[in-house]
């Protein structure tokens, strides 16, 4: 709990079995031609011999993941801040660099990360998990770490050169045992207007050989983050679901949110169950996501903002019938 107003820090001080903890790092280029997602993390087994550090490199336009792995003892972390090395790569929340060779794959990166906008930290809601952030013996807890920020440097694969200046990123994480049971996530911050970002999720989390569903939404949009959460007494009014779309209605007591997203098809990538990375979600960056948030008024509701996300970032993992049971569809 040392870190626990740290959200973006190692949380996984003196963890022996079952357990994971990974960061995500989405990059587009200006030209929003090239899109890639980089994990970097642990995972740490009851078999000691299956314990590992890891990177993955997902490129998105190319539709090609590359997992890259590394003794657990390669992995460092800073005590108290959110610092990582795995091999000679290095992670921050305003660095990345990258340096890896599996002998086939060769992939090198620097990148700086400026403007982040993490997700509000206070002493009654430690991130974005609110107050269920105190909630112990949770099998997973998710941070938000930047919903939108501008990126200077370049990637460099197997002698091809990816120019990110003026691209925009994104920055979270998860860590605990699992991945819920079955999700909904989604993120962009491709938007017609600058500085707009959508970033949230659905799921059915075990606990105490239960579950609950949560669900935690922010919108990003002129400065201001809107939150359409279960711990601020946000309410989905509609859940829909399918092969190729979802949409989703939520409010809470003065704003209205719609979101409507096309699916599209992606790239399996390893998860985490009971520590080890055996099971696969499948993510792709090339959804579009339609949002709508309106201010409720007497006699109905007044248009904030309108407008298209590209270069989403999409998953539906586990039971459709089974999330959406208990929303109105």
């Amino acid at each position: 709990m040392a870190n626990l107003y740290r959200p973006g820090a190692f949380q996984g001080t003196g963890k022996k079995k079952d357990y994971f903890e990974g960061w995500y790092f989405k990059s587009v280029d200006r030209e929003e031609k090239n899109a890639f997602a980089v994990i970097a993390g642990i995972s740490i087994c009851r078999d000691a011999s299956k314990s590992h550090a890891f990177i993955m490199f997902f490129d998105a336009r190319g539709n090609k993941m590359i997992y890259f792995k590394y003794p657990a003892s390669e992995f460092q972390a800073h005590k108290n801040k959110f610092e990582i090395n795995i091999g000679r790569s290095f992670f921050s929340s305003e660095n990345m660099r990258l340096d890896l060779d599996d002998g086939t794959n060769k992939i090198t990166a620097d990148l700086r990360f400026e403007g982040i906008r993490p997700w509000p930290v206070s002493v009654l809601s430690p991130g974005v998990m609110g107050w269920y952030r105190f909630v112990p013996l949770m099998e997973c807890y998710h941070a938000n770490i930047s919903f939108d920020h501008k990126i200077k440097g370049v990637i460099t694969q197997n002698g091809r050169v990816t120019d990110l200046t003026g691209g925009k990123g994104y920055i979270e994480k998860d860590w605990g045992k699992s991945m819920p049971q079955s999700w909904i996530w989604m993120q962009t911050n491709h938007f017609e207007k600058d500085g707009v970002s959508l970033f949230g999720s659905i799921a059915k989390i075990p606990w105490l050989g239960n579950y609950f569903t949560g669900y935690i939404f922010g919108f990003l949009y002129d400065n201001r983050l809107y939150k359409f959460t279960a711990y601020n007494g946000s309410k989905v009014d509609r859940l829909f679901a399918d092969r190729d779309r979802i949409e989703i209605f939520m409010e809470n007591r003065e704003y209205y949110l719609e979101i409507k997203a096309d699916r599209t098809a992606g790239v399996d990538l390893p998860a985490p169950k009971l520590g080890e990375m055996t099971a696969r979600v499948n993510e792709s960056l090339r959804s579009v996501i339609e949002a709508g948030l309106y201010k409720k008024t007497p006699t109905g509701r007044d248009t904030v903002f309108i407008g298209k996300g590209r270069n989403s970032g999409l998953e539906f993992v586990g039971d459709i019938k089974e999330l959406l049971r208990g929303f109105k569809k």
